[in-house]
């Protein structure tokens, strides 16, 4: 026989033609037609229906946002529908994250945000056991092995280079294990993947999707001159049986749903249970259907005692079509790819200095936004560079103010550190300036002219070598001073800001402030120091010399 798992499910972009909160409640339907509370209400409301329906879910940030809205009776029923399997979390990460432009410290970070909240919600049964990165552009070997690495079974995926998957549907083998690494031992690194040859959306004309779908639907009435069940299995039918031959197994999965799909989740499941028991009550096929999950289907494929070939290097470049290399966002908003990481620095620091400073958990809820704002910004549209502008926009907004929310935790966590060592820090938390922009040579603080004090961590188990820039007000002197002597300076140089960084849109044209101070700093590993820059309206021998660069024309 030939059983066809049907895996309803939804994609939910964590932001792409509009915002991550216009996504979630429904709002600005003109740009697209798509509301994810709607997805969950609706959802959750037909599986208590009818116990033998499934769906699967990934995106943790959509869920937690329903999850907090709903009382306890609701919770309840969702804890239930969890425990027997009807729903299923698949991935469990804070998004379903993009491949090429994100690092492995954010990609564990996000994945360990969702898993957690799942774990403290659901226990054991709310544990993804497949992953399933149906829509970013190419995929990394370094994801697979985490992915292997934090106990995932299989990996699915959808978008495969055209000629790979041309390569592989003749020869059987979208379906193989990954070698996700050369330096660990063992499997440790392997995985299951599963490539989906007709993509992540449902079989053409079984689209039953209120908002999106266009074919009819199954009209089972014999007396009805719609009536269609016969054309219907015919159709499903022979698309199983075609599908079945770029497959190893007589397991084939067909994914019933695709983008912001059951927001009326009642049309999807009245369709696919007429589906259900009429393909099975056909007595002259082979060909049996059932409500099932990437779970259930990896599961079967195991029991089938195959063994599969394998493949060690990356899915990387994709292409869709023939010149049509999917590569453009390796780079596209650089800037927003450059604060993504700079927002990950700044995560980090906040949670060693929360821990090194002994808060128990006194400022995690500050924490937890830097958390949620760095899962939604792994997002396969977020950091990679392919949402529209106003979303960008409001991953900016977000993050930023996710950043300040964790600064105020490290300067909390100067104070206290300092303390518990019967020290006293120079500053009050409420005192602290960070100086957010020096990435166009600009900070109110060192701007003004006066003296100040610089307060450096090293978040590196490692001792670092780094140069400092700050703007400063070029009508005064500077000397710069480590908390080591501080009657003798240490050496300090002023460079010109070049005029194009000075004219950039949105930099504040300060009066003077045309030039950097720049001195070195050696830190020790997880070291905090401490250095002064004293200004003065009159020039010594130790003060900051202005020094200028030499044009070099090019030839």
């Amino acid at each position: 026989k030939l059983f066809v798992h049907l895996v309803p499910h939804t994609h939910d972009d964590v932001g792409w033609l509009k915002t991550v909160d216009q996504y979630y409640y429904g709002t600005k339907q003109w740009i697209q037609n798509a509301g994810v509370q709607y997805i969950l209400d609706t959802v959750i409301e037909e599986l208590i229906r009818n116990k033998q329906r499934k769906f699967i879910y990934v995106e943790m940030a959509f869920f937690w946002k329903w999850w907090l809205e709903q009382d306890e009776q609701m919770r309840s029923i969702v804890k239930e529908l969890v425990r027997t399997g009807q729903l299923e979390f698949i991935n469990g990460g804070w998004s379903m994250p993009d491949e090429a432009t994100t690092h492995y410290q954010s990609l564990i970070d996000q994945s360990t945000l969702g898993l957690r909240r799942l774990n403290d919600t659901f226990g054991k049964c709310g544990r993804p056991r497949v992953t399933w990165q149906i829509d970013p552009f190419g995929h990394s070997r370094e994801l697979a092995s985490l992915y292997a690495q934090m106990g995932y079974d299989a990996l699915y995926f959808a978008r495969e280079d055209y000629q790979d998957r041309q390569y592989r549907e003749y020869r059987r083998t979208l379906e193989h294990v990954w070698h996700g690494s050369d330096d660990l031992d063992g499997n440790r690194s392997d995985i299951f993947t599963g490539m989906m040859q007709m993509g992540y959306g449902p079989p053409k004309g079984l689209d039953w999707d209120l908002v999106g779908g266009q074919d009819d639907p199954i009209v089972d009435n014999i007396n009805s001159e719609e009536y269609n069940v016969p054309e219907i299995v015919e159709k499903f039918q022979k698309l199983a049986k075609k599908y079945s031959y770029y497959y190893a197994t007589n397991h084939i999965m067909f994914p019933m749903g695709t983008d912001f799909n059951y927001q009326s989740a009642h049309q999807w499941y009245k369709n696919m249970d007429k589906l259900i028991a009429a393909v099975n009550a056909d007595p002259h096929s082979n060909v049996r259907t059932f409500y099932s999950t990437p779970t259930c289907y990896t599961k079967a494929l195991w029991n089938s005692n195959r063994t599969w070939t394998s493949k060690k290097d990356d899915y990387f470049p994709y292409a869709s079509d023939p010149h049509a290399y999917w590569t453009g966002y390796y780079t596209s908003r650089p800037a927003l790819k450059r604060m993504e990481r700079v927002g990950n620095n700044w995560l980090q620091s906040c949670k060693q200095l929360d821990a090194f400073a002994l808060n128990h958990g006194q400022y995690e809820t500050n924490i937890t936004r830097l958390r949620e704002a760095m899962g939604i910004m792994q997002h396969h549209d977020a950091v990679a560079g392919t949402e529209k502008q106003h979303v960008a926009n409001d991953y900016a907004r977000i993050l930023y103010a996710a950043i300040v929310d964790c600064q105020q935790v490290i300067g909390q966590s100067f104070v206290n550190l300092a303390k518990n060592l019967g020290l006293e820090f120079h500053s009050q938390p409420d005192q602290l300036q960070f100086c957010n922009d020096l990435n166009i040579s600009s900070c109110p603080l060192t701007e003004s002219g006066h003296s100040f004090t610089v307060t450096i961590y090293n978040p590196l188990a490692h001792p670092l070598n780094h140069t400092i820039r700050l703007p400063v007000n070029e009508k005064f002197f500077y000397q710069v001073f480590d908390d080591n002597n501080n009657n003798v300076s240490i050496p300090a140089v002023l460079i010109p800001i070049p005029e194009w960084i000075r004219e950039i849109p949105g930099r504040p044209q300060r009066p003077h402030s045309n030039v950097e101070l720049v001195f070195k700093v050696n830190l020790e590993a997880l070291a905090i120091v401490t250095y002064t820059v004293r200004s003065s309206s009159k020039s010594t021998e130790q003060s900051a010399r202005l020094i200028h660069g030499k044009r070099i024309d090019s030839k």
